[in-house]
């Protein structure tokens, strides 16, 4: 250990009794055994106790829905596209903390691929002992563009996370870049007006059985299918959604607002979701009538916006999507839909999980100057301004911030923690006030965890001629400076507290080999109160 790094580590929580160590530990990379894929081009399986959602999709389409078969209950699939290629399957009725094999068959009995593990996570009154989860941001864009990272690298990267052995990924936004209307879409995704191939929405159409249902095909399957394929079969992922998987950046100014989002891009999202990720599985606990809940166009009580991942007794992740709840009503407007907001509030409240961790689409403690956030600062000379009027942005979004930052505080015996998405950076900071609000006594933790696909314009700096910076109103310990490197971070909680590890890939400085051993950069270790 590095004595200096760590008495400086020490010294920027202390007011808080916390300790931030420096060690980096290291894990090795772990080999994986031949798995016969078959049919399958990918797949995505989540779950909770007692229930798995899986989406695949196949080589070539199918007349008759395949079956899932688990152990000896069968569960016939549900098609998600006009073509047949794209399924999904609902297994319910399981029985906690399970391992379960899993075979796919088709309507004559034949296996698509080998039969593979899937196991359920252990009850809600259960006591394991630790969980851990793997997490980043920002994996989407096409290699035809040259603006991402090209996606071999990000298969290795992703695989670098799983080889840790997570029990759970979290991906937090962004899988899908095809930007419509904002100014620079030209530049993201798969543009059609630079590869033909991919074809133009007609915004005037339905996306089923119209020619936008195979543009959309065409766009999102390169970003995903390659980085996931069959390499996630045993682990369950949850998938949070946020601005550009509704086909837009974020931006308003007098000729255009991008959001809320209007009825082309609700479709476009919805459908993209329908057909390559998972949902969100049914949770008592949270409301089924919230914003992307129980369509009836989807599994019995899905929700497609705001989801939990329950680990036993060990851990309770609230995930929320900060677009398809935000209005624009001055005072009252929210990021987050309002009676979401208090099912949130709620959880932080009145859970007996040791760990309560918002997972939010939008970063907490920093800021890019940009419409879509929580914070009225815009960008100006290389940094962050009030100077500058930020166009169409609601105080409601800030007040909303500092109820559930005052609610994450309240929580006496737990840590405080808000690990975010869409800003294309890793870092850590803390924060003790918020406007008015004196948070000091259980400072708010904030990560940011990294992207796998950001690369040149896509970079804050490149665009908006600065870092992630710390907006006004707040007092917020930068421990990590946000930098615009690619990484994950590994979390693992138990009832004592929890250890980050924060990894972080800069391909000026390190060859794509090198992250078949990336180690940490940092490590965070935060004990609970009392």
């Amino acid at each position: 250990m590095d004595r200096r790094d760590f008495l400086k580590g020490s010294s920027a929580v202390g007011a808080a009794g916390l300790t931030i160590s420096t060690v980096a530990h290291a894990a090795p990379a772990t080999a994986t055994a031949h798995w016969g894929a078959g049919q399958l081009e990918h797949m995505l399986p989540t779950v909770n106790d007692t229930s798995m959602l899986i989406k695949v999709s196949l080589k070539n389409p199918l007349p008759q829905p395949p079956v899932l078969v688990v152990d000896r209950k069968r569960f016939t699939g549900r098609r998600t596209d006009s073509a047949g290629r794209m399924w999904a399957f609902y297994a319910e009725g399981l029985e906690p903390n399970a391992e379960y094999t899993l075979n796919l068959i088709d309507a004559h009995g034949n296996a698509m691929c080998d039969s593979w593990p899937l196991k359920t996570f252990p009850a809600r009154n259960a006591t394991p002992k630790t969980f851990r989860a793997l997490m980043y941001t920002c994996a989407g864009g096409s290699d035809a563009t040259g603006v991402f990272l090209p996606m071999t690298t990000r298969i290795r990267l992703l695989e670098r996370g799983l080889s840790f052995k997570p029990d759970a990924m979290i991906a937090n936004g962004d899988h899908i870049y095809l930007d419509q209307r904002a100014k620079k879409s030209p530049r993201l995704g798969v543009a059609p007006e630079e590869i033909a191939s991919s074809g133009r929405f007609d915004r005037t159409q339905a996306i089923y059985g119209t020619q936008n249902e195979e543009v959309l095909k065409r766009a999102a399957g390169p970003q995903i299918v390659p980085l996931y394929g069959t390499r996630c079969r045993s682990v369950p992922v949850f998938f949070i959604t946020d601005d550009h998987d509704y086909y837009d950046n974020d931006e308003a100014d007098d000729k255009l607002v991008t959001f809320p989002v209007d009825t082309f891009m609700l479709n476009a999202g919805r459908t993209t979701q329908w057909m390559y990720y998972p949902e969100h599985l049914p949770d008592k606990t949270r409301p089924t009538g919230i914003t992307g809940a129980s369509a009836a166009d989807r599994f019995k009580n899905l929700s497609e916006c705001y989801g939990t991942l329950r680990y036993g007794k060990i851990a309770e992740m609230l995930m929320y999507d900060c677009r398809r709840g935000l209005t624009l009503t001055g005072p009252t407007a929210t990021f987050v839909q309002k009676e979401a907001e208090g099912w949130l509030t709620d959880r932080m409240k009145n859970s007996d999980a040791a760990h309560v961790v918002n997972v939010p689409s939008v970063p907490i403690g920093w800021s890019a100057g940009k419409y879509g956030e929580w914070y009225r600062d815009m960008e100006g000379d290389g940094k962050l301004t009030l100077t500058k009027p930020k166009a169409f942005w609601q105080t409601g979004w800030r007040l909303q911030h500092d109820r559930l930052m005052v609610a994450a505080s309240s929580m006496n015996e737990r840590i405080p923690m808000f690990i975010s998405g869409d800003l294309h950076a890793t870092g850590y900071g803390i924060m003790t006030r918020t406007g008015e609000h004196d948070l000091a006594k259980n400072p708010v933790h904030s990560v940011i965890t990294g992207p796998l696909g950001t690369d040149t314009i896509m970079w804050v700096s490149a665009s908006r001629g600065m870092r992630p910076q710390i907006p006004d109103g707040l007092d917020f310990n930068e421990v990590l400076k946000a930098e615009e490197k690619h990484g994950f971070i590994i979390a693992d909680y138990d009832n004592e507290g929890v250890v980050i590890r924060h990894f972080q890939w800069d391909r000026d400085k390190h060859s794509v080999a090198d992250i078949d051993s990336l180690e940490p950069y940092k490590v965070t270790v935060l004990k609970r109160p009392g």
